[in-house]
């Protein structure tokens, strides 16, 4: 009789930590922090189709790296869960860090009764009144959950990243500044023999949460009004950005869709974005 092959439960846990750690190094990396104006996600992006930053409710965005199929789901799953909190009882009731930690338990769970944990790392960012209530959340492949101060990097060379995001983030930057700061830090590394590289905006993933908005905060920048910001011109009025979100009803600010109402179909999956 064959004997069955044992591994111990410390040495099973070491092996999945690092597998995951292996996917997320592998994705590009993506950048959030809080400017005056709301909070910045950027990210490196060569998919157009295919997005690692999106909305989950009105004043709560998502940022992922990883492997896309897998944040996909939780980010989907997050917006379920924020509608229906937000239908059942009220949007306000809907917050960045009860999303954490939904997402949290789902990626603990994952992780210890799964044989293969989800490769990703995400970020749950909600817009406060000011800089200083801004709240972000890194949740990693195994659920932990922490609270990060005004900015964090994510996948590839975080560590790096993180070191250049440090020493030239500030909480009173304009929404420019905010950009060309995200892109020193994606830019910092990848380089040959290390150094810096260009990153060309086509190849970027800018959205921000602007919080002087009413209702759904969140918007993208792309095409001429990302080139504006990169060159150093003065950003476009948020009337004339894409994405701008539905006209917010008179009954308290309540805006009339949500994020799960911008889902398109399902889309094919895409490995360490």
């Amino acid at each position: 009789m064959a004997m069955q092959f044992y591994a111990s439960p410390e040495q099973i846990m070491r092996d999945r930590s690092e597998l995951a750690r292996k996917g997320i190094a592998r994705g590009r990396s993506a950048v959030v922090l809080s400017y005056s104006g709301g909070v910045l996600f950027a990210a490196e992006n060569l998919s157009s189709a295919l997005h690692k930053v999106s909305e989950i409710y009105d004043r709560i965005g998502f940022a992922a790296v990883g492997r896309y199929n897998e944040f996909e789901n939780l980010r989907r799953a997050g917006v379920r869960m924020a509608d229906l909190n937000g239908l059942s009882y009220d949007r306000r009731d809907v917050t960045g860090r009860a999303l954490a930690n939904a997402f949290a338990q789902t990626l603990g769970a994952i992780f210890t009764e799964q044989s293969k944990p989800f490769e990703v790392e995400i970020c749950v960012a909600e817009v406060g009144a000011t800089a200083a209530d801004d709240e972000l959340y890194r949740l990693t492949y195994d659920g932990s959950v922490n609270d990060e101060p005004g900015r964090m990097a994510m996948g590839g060379q975080a560590e790096a990243i993180t070191g250049v995001l440090k020493a030239n983030h500030r909480p009173d930057m304009s929404l420019g500044e905010a950009v060309k700061v995200a892109m020193q830090a994606l830019s910092s590394v990848g380089g040959e023999g290390g150094a810096a590289r260009t990153i060309a905006a086509n190849q970027l993933e800018v959205a921000v949460l602007d919080r002087q908005r009413v209702g759904r905060t969140f918007r993208r920048i792309t095409g001429a009004a990302l080139t504006a910001l990169l060159d150093g011109e003065a950003a476009p009025p948020a009337s004339d950005a894409p994405d701008t979100p539905s006209v917010p009803t008179g009954e308290a600010g309540k805006p009339t869709s949500s994020a799960g109402s911008a889902d398109l179909e399902d889309r094919p999956g895409q490995a360490d974005l």
